[in-house]
């Protein structure tokens, strides 16, 4: 919750730290709230010494959902590589078996979709539940508006908080109903259209998502369909398209935006998909080892396609001791290792533009900020506020309270450094976000006090055995 009495005028608010609350020296430690409610820790990140080895993360999020959901789509067996077995992407996969793909686990990893080609998915006996999945409930949104039946959607408390309306609008463009709660959110019913009609749709503002959840519906509907977007956004949707054999084409334009150009009911054939490592999970630990002294670490294989490199670009902008190595492809998408060692960093400027490419990846860029030296402003952060939390307060709301100045505006942040180790010693709500959960996890490892978080459920949504990975570097990760 926000403190008003900080607020300043035109819409600015400072946060002010909180004294330190060393995790040490209380059995219980509490984050006084508004309703001086106290906040029991259930995770507590404890100053590292070091973090040093070489690893691997899971496999990228986003490509996961959207080679199960083009697998289920294509005619014949879809092999993948490397897939996020994570809650979100399990969700995607149980709801695509509602819709009658066949998905089958193998016991070396491999995951085999046989699909219904396109247009062949059934009407699902029961209400798809996506979990906290924002991507998977979307984009399946998208896919199921041009079959002509009705999908009833639902999920967690969080993902039922969260607005649909800018997804719906296209898909209603495109023939199909909905129905939905007071906001256009879950639980909702997508009455699919018999004739989908080819629309051109200028998305209102950058999402990968709305523009994917565009592209999955015209997978089904006849003619060419032009989605433009204003600012590129990460395009695994177009580059796995492609993969499957559909008719795609991106075309820049003079704004600096792109126009994708689909055309409609493809034959799309099974292929086999490597999944690289994600570079949004990747982020925690790459973030990790370079705020805290004594840290050489190396993370391996990780995705780094050029439209969700906007942390390393912002990292390296604050002089971090970062290499990009053995860049290679795999899977139809470019990796390479990353390479991090603990320097000092200095504030940088993150502009609205640069912002799509690591939308993902601001509360870590947040405490790297935290720890630089000078103010770091972030600009263009307005789709924080509708991500699975609030998420622009929520890291004001937590660097504030482990002793970092923040000044926090309707869609801009200002980080105040403090050259070195936070003081930390909170606990830092996180409202069931996985990533405001990691993120000040890793400010606990360099900070000069232990930082806890509320709940650490959430995390197992994006990264399976976070806190293991942690701890075999050398993090110091405590339950209460």
């Amino acid at each position: 919750m926000r403190d008003r009495s900080l607020r300043r005028p035109k819409g600015v608010a400072t946060r002010r730290p909180h004294g330190p609350r060393p995790l040490q020296r209380l059995s219980l430690i509490a984050l006084s709230t508004p309703n001086d409610i106290s906040i029991v820790p259930a995770l507590a990140s404890h100053p590292a010494a070091g973090l040093n080895g070489r690893i691997t993360v899971p496999g990228d999020k986003s490509i996961s959902h959207r080679a199960l959901i083009l697998g289920a789509s294509a005619v014949g067996e879809t092999r993948i590589h490397g897939l996020l077995e994570a809650e979100d992407v399990l969700a995607t996969a149980n709801a695509l078996r509602a819709l009658g793909a066949t998905i089958v686990h193998d016991d070396d990893g491999t995951w085999r979709v046989q699909g219904a080609g396109v247009g062949g998915l059934a009407e699902p006996a029961q209400v798809l539940d996506l979990g906290n999945s924002g991507t998977g409930v979307r984009l399946l949104m998208g896919l199921a508006a041009t079959h002509p039946f009705s999908t009833f959607f639902t999920g967690d408390r969080s993902l039922c908080r969260r607005p649909m309306r800018r997804v719906a609008e296209p898909l209603e463009r495109m023939g199909a109903s909905l129905v939905a709660r007071s906001g256009c959110r879950l639980p909702l019913c997508v009455i699919g259209t018999p004739d989908p009609l080819p629309i051109e749709y200028t998305l209102p503002v950058a999402s990968a998502q709305v523009k994917s959840a565009i592209l999955l519906a015209a997978l089904n509907t006849p003619g060419e369909i032009t989605v433009i977007e204003p600012v590129a956004t990460r395009d695994h949707t177009e580059r796995m398209l492609a993969a499957f054999g559909a008719g795609v084409s991106v075309e820049p334009r003079a704004d600096g935006g792109r126009a994708i150009r689909l055309t409609g009911q493809p034959e799309l054939a099974a292929t086999d998909i490597a999944v690289p490592g994600d570079i949004s999970s990747a982020a925690f630990p790459l973030v990790a080892a370079l705020i805290t002294t004594g840290s050489r670490l190396v993370i391996e294989g990780v995705g780094v396609n050029p439209l969700r490199t906007g942390l390393l670009d912002a990292l390296t902008a604050m002089g971090a001791n970062l290499v990009i190595a053995d860049r290679r492809h795999a899977g139809g998408e470019p990796v390479a290792d990353l390479i991090a060692e603990a320097g000092p960093l200095t504030a940088t400027a993150v502009t609205a533009a640069a912002v799509p490419s690591m939308i993902d990846e601001i509360p870590i860029l947040a405490v790297a900020a935290a720890c630089a030296n000078g103010a770091t402003r972030i600009d263009g952060l307005g789709e924080l506020r509708v991500k699975e939390s609030d998420r622009l307060s929520a890291v004001a709301r937590g660097l504030a309270a482990c002793g970092v100045v923040v000044e926090e505006g309707e869609d801009w942040l200002v980080v105040h450094g403090t050259g070195g180790p936070p003081a930390g010693g909170a606990v830092v709500p996180t409202d069931l976000d996985h990533r405001i959960a990691m993120a000040f996890l890793v400010l606990g490892t360099a900070g000069r006090a232990a930082v806890g978080i509320d709940d650490d459920a959430a995390i197992a949504t994006s990264f399976p055995g976070f806190a293991a990975l942690m701890g075999s570097i050398g993090a110091d990760l405590r339950r209460s």
